[in-house]
């Protein structure tokens, strides 16, 4: 019996995780958003664009997708980069 409550005790705490609610996130509505969501969200979670967007200024962006193409070997196409980029700085960027 106390062997059953041990184990009770350790499949719940295993499942916790999974029980937590996480709301998903929602980017700022504009053109670009779908390469975005396609790029960029293949390979990490959005909130990291939500999580920077107070203190970004627009070279930031430009940095920071030219950072995960050459350093990390994100294969997204020069021409939806500059759609990226445009995205991130009209929407998450700071003047």
């Amino acid at each position: 019996m106390r062997m059953r409550s041990i184990l009770a005790v350790a499949l719940l705490l295993a499942a916790a995780p999974a029980l937590a609610e996480e709301k998903p996130i929602k980017l700022k509505p504009a053109a670009g958003l779908d390469k975005v969501e396609a790029n960029c969200g293949a390979c990490h979670s959005l909130d990291y664009i939500v999580m920077n967007s107070p203190f970004p200024t627009g070279s930031f962006w430009d940095t920071e997708v030219a950072k995960m193409i050459n350093a990390f070997g994100a294969p997204i196409e020069a021409s939806d980069a500059k759609v990226i980029v445009d995205y991130l700085k009209k929407s998450y960027g700071s003047p």
